[in-house]
This record gives C-alpha cells, sequence and structure tokens, in this order.
C-alpha cells in the first residue's frame, strides 16, 4: 500500500461516499421546489442511506468473493445513472428513489476500505485505515461545502449532474490504477451473505463495535441533517453557499481523527474510544449554546466529527483484525449497523426538529451519544471483570 494509492483510495472514498450527502445543505431550497415540508424533503437524506444500507448489505461482501478492480467501477456507473435521474426528478418522490439507487452504489467506499487494510502490512494498517477513513468523512463533509456552492450558482439540480459526471471519470481512473487479484475464494453468493450473520452472530467484538458505530453515527446525522434549517432561519439568515461552508469545520475535525489511528497502531483502541465518546457528547453543549451564538456553533460542529471520526477508526482497526480473509464480510455486517444508525438518526431528525426546533434536535444527539458511552462503559467493565476471573492466582 504506498503512499500515492493510499491518496487514491483516501480521494475515492470520498468522492462516492459524499453522493449521500448533497441533499442536505439543500434540503430547505428542494422543500421549496416541490411545495413539501421539513419531515417529507429529509427522507432524501434518509432514502440515500437507505440504499447504502441495501448496498452494504448485499455488494459489499462481493468484496471477497469477486476482482475488485472489475466489480468497483461496474458499481460506480450504477451511481452515477442514479445521480443523473435526480438531476431531472420532476417530483420528491422521483427524487427519493433516485438518491436511494445511487446510494446502493455508492458503497464503493466500503470495498475499498477493507482493500487498504488487505494491502496494508500489519505495523501500518491502523494509519493506512486512518488515512483512508480520512479521506472519507472528508468526503461527507465537503459534499455539503461543493453542494452549496454549486447551488448558489446554478442550482441544486446541477449539483447532480456534476457528481454523476464525478462517477465517471472515478471509474475510469480506478479500473486502470486499482491492483489486480489472482486468487479468490470458491463460494456461493448465498453462503457469501449467510457468514456475514454468522460473524456477527460469534464475534462479540463485531457486535459490540457495530453497536458503538450505529449510535454515534445517529448522533452525526442528527446533527447534519438538520443544521441546513437552523443556518437558514433567524438569526443566521444564511445562503446555501455559507451554509455548505460549514462542512469546511468538519473537515478540519475529520483531518485531526487521522492521529487516532496512530493511537490504534499502538493498542490504544478502547481507550481512545471512550474519550472520544466525550467529545461526541461534550460537543452537543457547544450545538446547544449555537442556537443563537456563532462561535460555539462552529466548535461544536468541529468537535463532533472529530470524535465521530476518531470513533470510527477506532472501531474498524478492531473487526479488521479479527478475520483477515473476511474483512469485506466484517466490514458489510459493521456498515449495515452503522447506516442503521445513521438513517435512524436522519429520520427521527425531521420531526424532531418540526416539534422543537434545534434545541430538540441537539437533545435528541446528546441522547444518542450518551448512549454509546454508556454501553462502552458497560463493555469496559465486563471486559475488566472476565480479566480477573482467568488471571492466575
Amino acid at each position: 500500500m504506498t503512499p500515492l494509492l493510499t491518496v487514491i483510495f483516501g480521494v475515492a472514498c470520498g468522492m462516492s461516499v459524499a453522493n449521500l450527502y448533497y441533499a442536505q445543505p439543500l434540503l430547505p431550497t428542494i422543500a421549496r421546489t416541490f411545495h413539501v415540508g421539513s419531515g417529507v424533503v429529509s427522507l432524501a437524506v434518509t432514502g440515500s442511506q437507505i440504499g447504502y444500507g441495501i448496498g452494504l448489505a448485499f455488494l459489499v461482501p462481493l468484496g471477497d468473493l469477486l476482482v475488485r478492480r472489475r466489480l468497483i467501477p461496474t458499481v460506480l456507473l450504477g451511481a452515477s445513472a442514479g445521480l443523473f435521474v435526480a438531476s431531472v426528478a420532476p417530483s420528491v418522490a422521483i427524487l427519493i428513489v433516485a438518491v436511494i439507487v445511487a446510494g446502493v452504489c455508492s458503497v464503493v467506499a466500503q470495498i475499498l476500505v477493507p482493500f487498504a487494510a488487505h494491502l496494508a502490512d500489519d505495523a501500518t494498517r491502523g494509519r493506512v485505515v486512518g488515512a483512508v477513513m480520512s479521506g472519507l468523512l472528508l468526503g461527507i463533509l465537503l459534499a455539503r461545502t461543493f453542494a452549496g456552492l454549486i447551488a448558489q450558482v446554478a442550482g441544486w439540480r446541477t449539483v447532480y449532474v456534476v457528481a454523476g459526471v464525478a462517477m465517471l471519470v472515478l471509474a475510469g481512473t480506478l479500473l486502470r490504477v486499482l491492483p489486480g487479484e489472482d486468487d479468490r475464494p470458491t463460494i456461493r453468493y448465498a453462503e457469501l451473505l449467510g457468514s456475514v450473520v454468522h460473524l456477527m452472530r460469534t464475534e462479540r467484538v463485531l457486535r459490540l463495535r457495530s453497536a458503538l458505530g450505529a449510535l454515534a453515527f445517529a448522533t452525526f446525522n442528527v446533527m447534519w441533517t438538520s443544521i441546513a434549517f437552523l443556518l437558514a432561519a433567524s438569526p443566521y439568515h444564511y445562503s446555501q453557499a455559507v451554509i455548505g461552508l460549514f462542512g469546511l469545520l468538519g473537515a478540519g475535525g475529520a483531518l485531526a481523527a487521522s492521529f487516532s489511528g496512530r493511537l490504534a497502531d499502538r493498542g490504544y483502541e478502547r481507550l481512545t474510544s471512550g474519550l472520544s465518546l466525550c467529545i461526541v457528547i461534550g460537543s452537543c453543549w457547544l450545538l446547544f449554546v449555537g442556537t443563537t451564538h456563532l462561535i460555539p456553533l462552529m466548535a461544536g460542529v468541529l468537535l463532533v466529527d472529530l470524535g465521530i471520526q476518531s470513533i470510527q477508526i477506532q472501531n474498524q482497526q478492531l473487526i479488521y483484525a479479527l478475520r483477515p480473509e473476511a474483512r469485506s464480510r466484517l466490514n458489510s455486517g459493521y456498515m449495515v449497523s452503522y447506516f442503521i444508525g445513521g438513517s435512524l438518526g436522519s429520520a427521527t431528525t425531521g420531526i424532531t426538529y418540526a416539534a422543537g426546533g434545534w434545541h430538540a434536535v441537539v437533545e435528541l444527539a446528546g441522547a444518542f451519544g450518551v448512549l454509546a458511552l454508556l454501553l462502552w462503559g458497560a463493555s469496559e467493565v465486563l471486559t475488566l471483570r472476565s480479566r480477573q476471573r482467568v488471571a492466575p492466582t
């Protein structure tokens, strides 16, 4: 895994996963286009994540079966088709269907991450995964900046046109640069999917880390799905372009969190996980104050992304070490849970914001964060007790 290939993997992950998040800063404008409320238009975000979850369950395991150099460009062509349909959608229903299709095919990122872990050696795996995951989170966050700026100049539909073209370019690029794989396992597709379920049943670390990831991502989506409504209203009254620029704050947090990959290589995954969750919960207080104060809001955005990216890196470092020959399937089980949590967060956000505004949304995000911290604490207590029972007397 050369430095150049690490950069290419990170950029590819960021570009593909960005497809899920273009709608977030555009929600107020899309709502006006189709004359619908915040609860309905938020389904454009939820739909893309539901599609992503489907892709995680049924496409990502293929990374352990098929040659990824051919699989990945093929899937990207499907993402491009969904994005082009979204750009011309005549109704919000068709838009939601189109982003679901794009979401299904945007799981390329989750095929590339275990591929990167496979190509890296044991001593640098945490650093490589951290770098690639930073690229992925930068894509999530900068998607908002890109979408806001493009929509401000040329309208929200142009965002999806440009994104569709980007997927075509990415497909061609990866077809040329991805390394080949000669020996792939001989296993039927049904058995492949069944082994994902088996891994979830038998690997306690995978179940724990999947639950932590789901709750953390729910917190992330609660904040990012609703922040456009806060920034478009009083007292901020920001344009789409300015709202999109808030993604740059989260990008700073994502880059800072890449350091946690080095901590994972040194064996500090569990401690770093707890500290990361504390950062997420603390950031919710800043977001609450940020209802009317810009500086705390900006600090809260930066810290919540720092904490969630860090916990994600720790989670994946631990699960990839479980079964090296099944990393795509491990990632599939983990990421399905992760995006179930994210979909739950974005689906409840529209209703929560309509009922209680930004304050209620931040309380919801904080509740998800507290649940994750309690789960981590309980798992640490159980681990400590287990070690005490088996310790020699």
